[in-house]
């Protein structure tokens, strides 16, 4: 049983990454009438899909009873301040990556996007060395260089795409670049801090998504009073959603339901063979489908290392 799980996470993952990758590039891009939705309220409304579905899936655990489920809560969450407050940093942290990644795909081709976040297994490696006091090989140092060079070389522009690069991106490309790599720090430390957490209580993964989502929610709405607030007193907080912008909230909820099954049921190297077929499979469809990448001899030699 377990078996299945873990193969069965590792699908969903590769489906989540990469069908979250595609869809919120269209959507960044896509030209329609009216104004675009906000980014802020879209990882707000996530969040809280987030806390909805992890709330069922304890209830389900607890038996579908509504007293346990109200025990649970009360007793993991209200009576524990500190054990709950534990998750505010890694949340705000969250919240800012999720608006970087919104902010990246508006700038950058789904491909290189999803290379370049990959960045995110450097920073991740560097802070379990530094928290977690984890040791690694040579071989694994040697394989995140060879994800440092196949970044590089992905990132080095081709005289065409030179030419066309401001067609090719809807707004900087180097704002993109430079949005993507704070994700990558962002979502280095986040995860290590919270694999800490995870090894150092012993609540369910589904209770400190509930946290991590309830101040997620506040930061998010404090991201769009801040950023936004004229624009949603103007047009309101769902201004611009569409069905594609609610698929794409669903899919962003839905990952970090899939990272939490993932730590659960599998590994690390599962994860990372995920993460991989992901990048394959954005490529793909982003030179076939959407047409916005124009790959190089050197992209795909350096995907293949990657």
């Amino acid at each position: 049983m377990s078996t299945n799980l873990k193969y069965l996470s590792l699908g969903i993952l590769v489906f989540q990454t990469t069908s979250l990758v595609l869809t919120m590039r269209y959507s960044r891009t896509l030209k329609e009438e009216g104004p675009r939705y906000l980014s802020s309220t879209a990882v707000v409304v996530a969040e809280l899909l987030k806390i909805m579905a992890c709330i069922l899936l304890v209830y389900k655990d607890s038996k579908c009873s509504l007293r346990a489920l109200n025990r649970i809560l009360h007793d993991e969450i209200l009576n524990k301040p500190m054990e709950t407050l534990k998750l505010a940093i890694p949340s705000g942290i969250y919240t800012l990556q999720n608006n970087l990644l919104y902010v990246a795909l508006s700038n950058l081709d789904a491909a290189t996007y999803q290379v370049t976040y990959q960045l995110k297994i450097l920073t991740t490696a560097l802070f379990s060395v530094s928290m977690l006091s984890k040791k690694l090989g040579v071989y694994q140092w040697l394989s995140l260089v060879i994800l440092m060079t196949g970044v590089a070389f992905v990132q080095w522009p081709s005289d065409s795409q030179e030419l066309d690069s401001k067609e090719l991106s809807a707004g900087s490309q180097f704002v993109g670049l430079m949005a993507v790599l704070t994700a990558c720090f962002s979502s280095g430390f986040a995860g290590v801090y919270f694999e800490k957490i995870l090894k150092e209580t012993k609540q369910s993964v589904w209770i400190r998504n509930i946290q991590l989502g309830f101040f997620g929610s506040i930061f998010g709405l404090m991201g769009v009073y801040i950023y936004d607030g004229e624009l949603v007193s103007k047009n309101g907080f769902f201004q611009g959603y569409n069905r594609l912008t609610w698929i794409v909230v669903i899919l962003q909820a839905l990952g970090g339901l899939v990272i939490a099954a993932v730590i659960k049921y599998a590994d690390n190297i599962l994860k990372g063979f995920a993460t991989s077929l992901s990048i394959i499979l954005s490529t793909l469809i982003s030179y076939f489908w959407l047409q916005d990448f124009v790959p190089t001899s050197l992209c795909f030699s350096m995907e293949d290392w990657v």
